[in-house]
């Protein structure tokens, strides 16, 4: 076996002998404190993801193998034993099991919390699992959470459906922008989880996480943020929340060919989820392929350049849009509400995000405006997701958000006609321009368009 070769200050990946299980008693101590590397926190993203291990491949490649096993074999049966009793795992390098840890899942896990700053971080099958995973670890049958009333529908359906009816579970839907209703929401001894987006699925809302974070702690709970929106621009840990999640399949992801997702957070906190009798990762089993794996984390060193276009692009296209007497909602723009908020939260050179919302009011002038874009002049294309390199739009009150009644929708501030787009970075910025001012030259009337 190659020498491993590592970066950084992580574990550093001692290989097992070719004849025996090779330990000593005193490491036994760190493998029982944590099955899971941990990373140092970085002010700059990118700097952090730069000063992560670099795993190198099995016969020195520059990139590292894929470790496709489901199973891993032994040369003593005594450390089996102790793998199971916890003596032994994979900051030695041991493994048991690709459900419970796999050496390519694990090194994307390390450049998940590079990037956002938390101790250890661990990636699952999908967005979904890796938030129902942690709301479940953190809420036991009569828990109780707080959360903003503008989330993705499918977060929305699993707090307002699901968890009541399976799990016992309840939720109390805030304005967090209201820092006082969230702090009266919270029964203390109840309330376990403050739960909410960085940037609101499809609002753009900017969640305030600091000031959040300091409610939530002061009232002993767990503050956890769903950060898919905005990966690079804002650094929910760095601000105070405890966990940060994401859909990779998404911005990180960049190519809307695979669903994964990631728990990054304390290292205690994911170690829990991964014991053996008690851990909802472990016996839910949201495992990611480690193929998959691999290809994330050949993409995550370049998403600081592609969140700099998408947000660039996104930032000119709403100046342009807002001078036409578009209703633009984009957290750039000097007129949106959480701006200078937002401003004070970011990572520098970021920008201000990917997405932005056009306000059609009605779903049949939504409907036309997306027909012209993708039919007429190839702007971009209809469909759900984002982070994508081409502009993907939806009129999200029939789609993503379909899942919240109307009393649900119009409280969380989704218009009928809102046209969430994740704005790509194909073609030339001039060119994409020339295909949207074509679109809206064709839209017969334009009254339709302009802002009250």
């Amino acid at each position: 076996m190659a020498e491993t070769q590592s970066r950084g200050l992580v574990f550093a990946g001692k290989k097992r002998g070719t004849g025996t299980d090779d330990f000593d008693g005193d490491d036994i101590f760190v493998a029982k404190k944590s099955m899971l590397p941990t990373m140092a926190s970085e002010s700059d993203p990118a700097a952090a993801l730069a000063n992560a291990r670099h795993e190198f491949g099995e016969h020195g490649g520059v990139n590292m193998s894929i470790e496709a096993s489901a199973t891993f074999t032994v040369m003593e049966p005594e450390t089996m034993r102790r793998m199971f009793a916890g003596e032994l795992g994979p900051d030695r390098d041991f493994f048991i099991y690709s459900r419970h840890f796999n050496p390519t899942v694990l090194n994307l896990g390390r450049l998940m919390a590079a990037l956002e700053g938390t101790e250890a971080a661990y990636c699952t099958a999908s967005g979904m699992s890796a938030i129902s995973s942690v709301l479940l670890q953190l809420c036991s049958s009569g828990g109780h959470v707080v959360a903003s009333r503008t989330l993705y529908g499918g977060t929305h359906a699993l707090l307002t459906h699901f968890f009541p009816r399976a799990c016992n579970i309840t939720t109390t839907f805030v304005d967090i922008g209201d820092l006082e209703a969230v702090k009266n929401a919270i029964v203390e001894g109840k309330t376990k989880v403050l739960y909410f987006e960085s940037m609101s699925n499809p609002t753009l809302t900017v969640a305030n996480i600091p000031a959040l974070s300091r409610i939530g702690h002061e009232k002993g709970t767990t503050v956890v943020v769903d950060n898919t929106f905005a990966p690079m621009v804002l650094s929910p840990a760095r601000l105070g929340a405890d966990v940060v999640l994401h859909s990779i399949s998404k911005f990180i992801s960049g190519g809307a060919d695979v669903i994964a997702g990631a728990v990054c957070g304390p290292a205690s906190l994911v170690n829990s989820m991964m014991d053996l009798h008690q851990g909802a990762l472990m016996l839910l089993g949201p495992t990611m392929n480690a193929k998959v794996a691999f290809e994330l984390s050949e993409r995550i060193p370049h998403l600081g350049l592609r969140m700099k276009e998408h947000c660039r692009r996104a930032m000119e296209y709403a100046i342009r849009m807002n001078k036409l007497g578009l209703k633009v909602i984009y957290p750039g723009l000097e007129d949106h509400p959480q701006h200078e908020l937002l401003k004070s939260m970011a990572n520098k050179e970021y920008g201000y995000g990917g997405l932005l919302c056009v306000d059609m009011e009605t779903e049949e002038r939504a409907n036309r405006l997306m027909h012209h874009l993708q039919n007429y002049t190839q702007f971009g294309f209809m469909a759900v997701s984002l982070g994508y390199y081409e502009t993907l739009m939806s009129c999200s009150g029939s789609s993503t958000s379909s899942e919240m009644n109307a009393e649900e929708k119009e409280l969380a501030g989704i218009s009928p006609g809102l046209v969430r787009m994740s704005i790509g970075y194909i073609g030339t910025l001039e060119q994409k321009w020339s295909q949207l001012e074509k679109a809206l030259s064709r839209m017969r009337d334009g009254t339709l368009l302009i802002k009250n």
